[in-house]
C-alpha cells in the first residue's frame, strides 16, 4: 500500500515511535547507571537502538498532515525530555562542577578563585557532592565519585579535576548561579536537568517558528526536539553547551532576519557560555551584510568577563590553558583524522588551516539571508578537523542541520556520541570516515549544475573569470589553421 499525505498510518507510527523512544531513553537512564568500562557495550547498544527508533519516528513524521505536525513535535519533545529526567547524569560528571560553581557564587566567592578541594571552601561542601568514604575508601562509590585528594580526609567527590579551578566562561558561571539561586545547596542534579529541558524546549519552539517563517516543513524541528543526543546531553547530563547552542542559533537567526545588534548580543553571550560557538561567526559575514553584528558580539563577550576580572583578576582563565594541553590540542595528538596522516605538532597547523579554509568557504558561499548551510559547513568541518571526544559538542551543529535541511551532517553527531561511549581511536576514525562518505555522497546527489556555477561565481572574482575566458578564446583562435 502506497502511503499518501493525510493517511493515518504515518501519524500512528510517528506517535508510537516517539513514545517508544522516550521509553528507550527512560530505561537507559534508570537501568544502565553511570558510564563505566564494564558497561560501555551496553551504552553503545542502547544509543544505537535509540537512534534507530528516532530515525523511524522522524521519517514517519514527514507524512503526517501539516496541521498535526507542530503538536506532535512539541508533545514528543516534552515526552522525550521528561524521560531524560528519569535519573541522574549517566555519562558525565560535568554538572557536578556546574552545581558546585553555583553554590560557591551564592556564598559571594568567585568560582575562579579556589579549587574545589581548597580548605577555604570546606564549609560549603554538601554531602551529595562530597560524601563520606565507605570503609575508609571511595572505591565502593566509583565511578561517579573518586578520592578528593590531600587536605580533605574522610571525603570523596563527584567533581572531576577537583584539584584545578573551573574552566567555564563567565556567562556559563552566571547560568550556574541563576539555576542554583532558586534551590538549596542540598538539591542535587535535577535543577540543572529541568533547566536543560526548558532551554531545549525553547529551542524547539524557536525552530518551529523560524521554519514556518521560511516556508519550510515544520517536521524538520523533530531532528532537534526528539534527538537522543539532545535528550542525553542537554537534559540528563545538562551540559552548558546547550546554552551556547541556543544563543548561537538565536544570534544567527536575528542577524539573518535583519536584527544585527540583537544578534550580535546573542552571539557574544553564546561565546561567553562556551567558547566554541565563535565558529558560527564566518557564515554571517556573507557579502558583508550586517557585519557589525560581529564586533557587537566581541564587545559583549568582553563585557561579560568584567565582573569576574574585577573580583578575580587573571585567574578568570581558570583551567583553560591546562585543559587544552591535557586534551592534546597543543601537540596535535587529539586530532583523530589529521594526526593519523600528519603526526605531531604539524597536525595542529594542518587543523588550523582546514578550519581557516572552511571559514573562508562559509563566508564566501553563504547566503546572508539564509546562512544555515554555511553554518553547517563551518561547524561540521571544524568538528571533523578537531574531532572532539565529547558528544555534547555536537549540540551546536543540530539546530543548523534543522534550519538548512542538511540532515546528512547529523551523522557527525552520532559518530562523536559513539566515540564518547566506546573509546577506540581506530574505530572513531572509521565512524568519522563513514560520516564524511555519507555527507559527500548526499551533497553530490543533491547539488545540481546551477548550484556549482553559483558557488564558482561566489568563490572566483568576476575579473578572474573574464580573464580566463579571454585567454581560452585566444588559445582557440591561435590554434586555427
Amino acid at each position: 500500500m502506497r502511503l499518501r499525505l493525510g493517511h493515518p498510518l504515518p501519524t500512528v507510527i510517528a506517535v508510537v515511535g516517539v513514545l517508544a523512544l522516550s521509553g528507550v531513553i527512560a530505561v537507559g537512564v534508570t537501568h544502565l547507571g553511570f558510564l563505566r568500562s564494564g558497561h560501555r557495550l551496553s551504552f553503545v547498544t542502547w544509543t544505537l537502538i535509540a537512534w534507530a527508533v528516532f530515525v523511524i519516528a522522524v521519517l514517519a513524521l514527514r507524512w503526517v498532515p501539516a496541521r498535526l505536525v507542530t503538536i506532535i513535535v512539541l508533545g514528543g519533545a516534552l515526552v522525550v525530555g521528561l524521560a531524560a529526567l528519569a535519573g541522574p547524569p549517566n555519562t558525565s560528571t560535568d554538572s557536578a562542577r556546574y552545581a558546585w560553581d553555583g553554590i560557591v557564587q551564592h556564598a559571594g566567592i568567585s568560582p575562579y578563585a579556589y579549587t574545589p578541594q581548597s580548605e577555604a571552601l570546606a564549609h560549603l561542601r554538601p554531602d551529595w557532592l562530597f560524601p563520606d568514604k565507605v570503609g575508609g575508601t571511595c572505591t565502593p562509590l566509583e565511578p561517579r565519585y573518586h578520592g578528593l585528594g590531600d587536605g580533605a580526609d574522610g571525603h570523596c567527590v563527584a567533581i572531576n579535576r577537583v584539584d584545578v579551578p573551573t574552566i567555564y566562561p563567565p556567562l556559563a558561571e552566571m547560568w550556574f548561579a541563576l539555576v542554583r539561586a532558586v534551590v538549596p545547596a542540598t538539591a542535587q542534579y535535577l535543577p540543572l536537568q529541568v533547566a536543560g529541558l526548558v532551554v531545549s524546549l525553547g529551542v524547539t519552539v524557536g525552530l518551529l517558528v523560524v521554519l514556518r517563517r521560511m516556508g519550510r516543513p515544520t517536521w524538520w524541528a523533530a531532528l532537534w526536539a526528539w534527538s537522543p543526543l539532545v535528550a542525553s546531553e542537554a537534559v540528563t547530563n545538562s551540559h552548558v553547551d546547550l546554552l551556547g547552542a541556543a544563543l548561537a542559533t538565536a544570534g544567527a537567526v536575528l542577524v539573518a532576519f535583519g536584527r544585527p545588534v540583537w544578534g550580535g548580543i546573542a552571539l557574544g553571550a553564546a561565546t561567553a557560555a562556551k567558547l566554541i560557538p565563535a565558529i558560527v561567526y564566518p557564515p554571517l559575514l556573507g557579502r558583508w551584510r550586517h557585519w557589525w553584528a560581529i564586533p557587537v558580539g566581541i564587545a559583549v563577550f568582553g563585557l561579560l568577563y568584567v565582573p569576574y576580572v574585577i573580583s578575580t583578576g587573571a585567574k578568570v582563565l581558570g583551567y583553560l590553558p591546562g585543559y587544552l594541553s591535557e586534551e592534546g590540542y597543543e601537540d596535535g595528538s587529539r586530532f583523530a583524522l589529521v594526526s593519523f596522516v600528519v603526526p605531531g605538532d604539524a597536525a595542529t597547523v594542518v587543523v588550523g588551516l582546514v578550519v581557516l579554509v572552511a571559514a573562508v568557504l562559509a563566508w564566501r558561499l553563504s547566503d546572508p539571508a539564509r546562512p544555515w548551510s554555511g553554518e553547517v559547513l563551518m561547524i561540521g568541518v571544524t568538528f571533523l578537523a578537531v574531532t572532539p571526544r565529547y558528544p555534547w559538542y555536537a549540540l551546536l551543529l543540530l539546530p543548523f542541520v534543522v534550519l538548512s535541511g542538511r540532515w546528512e551532517w547529523s551523522s557527525i553527531g552520532l559518530a562523536i556520541t559513539v566515540r564518547g561511549l566506546w573509546v577506540n581511536a581506530d574505530a572513531y576514525r572509521w565512524w568519522l570516515l563513514g560520516a564524511i562518505a555519507l555527507i559527500v555522497v548526499v551533497t553530490l546527489v543533491r547539488t545540481d549544475r546551477q548550484d556549482w556555477l553559483r558557488w564558482r561565481d561566489r568563490l572566483v572574482p568576476a575579473r578572474w573569470r573574464d580573464r580566463s575566458v579571454q585567454e581560452r578564446r585566444a588559445r582557440d583562435v591561435s590554434s586555427l589553421p
